[in-house]
């Protein structure tokens, strides 16, 4: 490119109004937020409930630092494994797809998953906790606490990812921070260009000519 053109281009690119810049971030982030709203399918998160009880020979507190260490360990490989075969999918998508929330003022443990169909998300879910409880259940004469179903998870009615209009959404703010930024880079005219008056050929050529004459 020749330095003609690159001239060209600044020159052009300083005489567009200041907002065109934002406004054109913000309508193609926002056409590009909807069109991946549009392409990605939407997905789904069901939610089973596992509560800590102690037995006899324990007490409350310890249930509630357990709850804590069955969260942890409801990702590993030994529950996980286990599980896949009531899930009917793989170890590692339980593994991408399974997440658990514990409370530390509850004994109670959240098991959620996320899938693109409702029934697969509700059967991966509840399979991880029952997969979950079982093996607390093989360790309760040394732990003395027991995990027991305290909600199973069940199919969603609503996707769980975000809508074609919030996705537009935040392109279009995406957009509109992306053109801000251009705005501030954007060349600006110097003072003594924007008042520097506009050259007019002066009459060299024909004062000269009728010199000759």
């Amino acid at each position: 490119m020749t330095d003609n053109h690159c001239t060209v281009r600044l020159f052009r690119l300083r005489r567009l109004p200041a907002w065109s810049l934002v406004a054109a971030g913000v309508v193609a982030g926002g056409l590009l937020g909807v069109e991946y709203g549009v392409v990605k399918p939407p997905t789904y998160t069901a939610t089973s409930y596992v509560i800590a009880v102690p037995t006899a020979k324990s007490d409350a507190a310890a249930a509630q630092g357990f709850a804590q260490a069955y969260g942890r360990a409801a990702t590993q490989l030994a529950v996980l494994g286990d599980a896949q075969m009531w899930a009917g999918v793989p170890v590692d998508t339980l593994r991408e797809s399974v997440r658990t929330a514990t409370s530390p003022d509850s004994p109670i443990l959240s098991v959620s998953a996320t899938a693109t169909r409702p029934v697969q998300a509700a059967d991966m879910a509840n399979a991880v906790a029952d997969a979950l409880t079982r093996h607390a259940a093989d360790s309760a004469d040394q732990t003395h606490v027991k995990l027991l179903r305290f909600a199973r998870a069940l199919k969603p009615s609503a996707p769980s990812s975000p809508s074609v209009e919030v996705t537009g959404l935040v392109g279009a703010s995406a957009g509109g921070l992306v053109g801000g930024l251009a705005l501030l880079a954007r060349p600006r005219r110097r003072p003594e260009e924007a008042a520097r008056p506009a050259s007019v050929p002066g009459p060299a050529v024909a004062a000269d000519a009728h010199g000759r004459l």
